[in-house]
């Protein structure tokens, strides 16, 4: 009786003799590689990981954001209740301010040489006397005098209204130096005032300043009396 008994099969003359057929075996795609960090297969993992939906997204930056409106919303009331103090208190403000210069210049026309309107101040005045009150005399005088109007500037109450007639009486004569000084308050063949007449054109702020104070104090004694 003849074998079947399979014999294996030589390989062919001048082929290597360990040479085998490489066997390829495919991997499901879809089976996952555990063990392993890198690779095509951590890659795709990485790729189709979810990501945080949009609402968490906006919950992790809304703290930031509410802090920011809430300095801005804090910053605003602060200037709001700082404008409320200002308007509330402007024309003691306005009052304040005007009587601390007045009381500054009249303590330095004390000193001799020390205040830079001194001689200018002086020969006004000694124009407008007719040279009849010593220098000295005047210039202490001066110094008194808006001194005074400082003090009841800054006081205000009773002594305000006083205060403010000296003043408006006093820029009177200072202003009148552009008339009575013209060599010494304007430029020569032109119409610029000199820095001695810039010196005493500024106190037009000082006079619009009183102004805004008298008013507001006459006004509120009318509407007292009624």
């Amino acid at each position: 009786m003849r074998s079947h008994t399979a014999e294996p099969s030589l390989p062919p003359p001048g082929a290597t003799p360990h040479a085998r057929p490489h066997l390829s075996i495919a991997t499901p795609a879809s089976t996952p590689v555990s063990g392993s960090g890198s690779g095509p297969d951590s890659t795709v993992a990485s790729a189709s990981a979810p990501r945080a939906p949009a609402p968490e997204r906006a919950a992790a930056a809304a703290p930031t954001t509410a802090t920011a409106v809430t300095a801005a919303t804090a910053g605003a009331q602060a200037l709001n209740r700082l404008a409320a103090y200002i308007n509330a208190h402007s024309h003691a403000l306005l009052r304040v301010t005007v009587g601390i210069v007045f009381f500054g210049f009249g303590v330095l026309k004390l000193f001799p040489s020390a205040s830079p309107a001194e001689q200018l101040a002086v020969d006004a005045a000694t124009k407008m006397t007719l040279g009849m009150v010593p220098e000295t005399v005047l210039l202490l005088s001066l110094a008194a005098l808006e001194t005074a109007i400082g003090i009841g500037l800054i006081v205000g109450r009773r002594l305000l209204r006083s205060a403010l007639v000296a003043f408006f009486l006093h820029m009177g004569g200072v202003f009148s130096t552009l008339l009575l000084l013209p060599d010494a308050m304007w430029q020569p063949h032109s119409p610029a005032p000199t820095m001695e007449g810039q010196y005493v054109v500024k106190n037009v702020v000082l006079v619009a300043v009183c102004l805004v104070v008298a008013a507001h104090e006459w006004g509120r004694g009318t509407v007292r009396h009624r």
